[in-house]
């Protein structure tokens, strides 16, 4: 790259570090990379400033894997007829939230697929009693519901939403999402910071059919919308969906992107996320450097964990939530950073 190309690229990174709304084709500069040593220094000194050294460890229990989604990139997608399909009891969920929050978790993240199983009434009554026996933050990532549903679900103690949009494209959102529309995911998110959530959204990197220029305009949906969490990873295929065999999203342009991230919303919680450590645990370490200050561990029953899967995953030997913990605990600690 020539000089006068590396100083406006590094002009671009301090304009975005001051609050620099950037035009699209200015990001894609930067996704293109080229001077990724200075946009991850940048990152990392605005995680330092916002986030200091802390890591957040977030808890995530995966209640059901049944979905009505027909997502190309997914394997628990309705389509997957290879599914072992499973649904937690309300008091399963509540038990084992309960175990997280005494071996220190202090979020909690529900996950299922879009399962409507678990009505309204389900949810709030789940809800209420996890908040009646602990302090523990509730995280709920249960896909789109109308407007009465989130506002019941906060009223009884949900604290937060996660609901990823996974592409800003509308056309490219209708082919993976099997002819679902952006906008519904997009008035769902709006709606949720109108009632009081922190919101949640996020993309993958890598899927088939993706261009830099989608990239750029996830990165500034995330923006527009203004989640305080962002999980950004990178598309891994799953063997029992259209997309099987595809190359997976590359770690490097994953890592820009949540730096890019970063600077754009500098008080945003950041995931590292499992894709990115599945494909290459290297990857994840360094992650830490280039904007996330959170980290997520599964707390699902060994016995349906490996049932939950959204793409391969080596799900390691079985150990007890307390032990798991410690041990993520003693990793985050190697990396100089502080495990709260």
């Amino acid at each position: 790259m020539d000089r006068n190309a590396t100083k406006e690229k590094s002009y671009l990174i301090d304009s975005l570090s001051q609050g620099y709304l950037p035009e699209p084709e200015e990001l894609i500069t930067l996704l293109e990379g080229g001077i990724d040593e200075y946009l991850f220094q940048k990152a990392n000194e605005m995680t330092l400033e916002r986030k200091g050294k802390k890591v957040d460890i977030r808890a995530i229990l995966e209640f059901s894997n049944y979905c009505r989604c027909r997502c190309t990139y997914c394997g628990l997608s309705a389509e997957n007829p290879n599914v072992n399909r499973y649904r937690l009891s309300e008091e399963d969920i509540v038990k084992t939230t309960l175990e997280a929050a005494q071996a220190g978790y202090r979020t909690i993240v529900l996950q299922s697929g879009e399962d409507l199983f678990y009505t309204e009434e389900k949810i709030c009554k789940i809800v209420r009693k996890i908040k009646a026996q602990s302090d523990i933050s509730i995280t709920l990532s249960i896909g789109e519901r109308p407007y009465q549903e989130l506002s019941a679900m906060r009223k009884a103690g949900a604290d937060r939403f996660l609901l990823k949009h996974e592409t800003s494209d509308e056309d490219f959102y209708k082919e993976i999402h099997k002819g679902d529309l952006l906008k519904d995911r997009v008035d769902t998110q709006k709606n949720l910071k109108s009632l009081g959530y922190e919101t949640g959204g996020g993309f993958m990197i890598g899927i088939p059919g993706q261009t830099l220029q989608m990239i750029a305009g996830d990165l500034l949906l995330i923006r527009e919308i203004g989640c305080e969490m962002a999980g950004i990873g990178p598309f891994i295929s799953h063997e029992d969906t259209p997309l099987r065999g595809q190359k997976s999203g590359d770690p490097l342009l994953t890592r820009r992107t949540v730096a890019i991230a970063r600077l754009l919303l500098p008080d945003a919680n950041l995931p590292a996320t499992t894709s990115l450590g599945v494909i290459d645990s290297s990857q994840l370490d360094l992650i830490f450097k280039n904007g996330a200050n959170v980290i997520m561990r599964k707390v699902t029953p060994w016995s349906e964990r490996t049932k939950y899967e959204i793409y391969p995953t080596n799900f390691g030997e079985e150990k007890d939530i307390k032990t798991a913990r410690t041990e993520l605990e003693k990793y985050i600690e190697s990396l100089d950073r502080i495990p709260v």
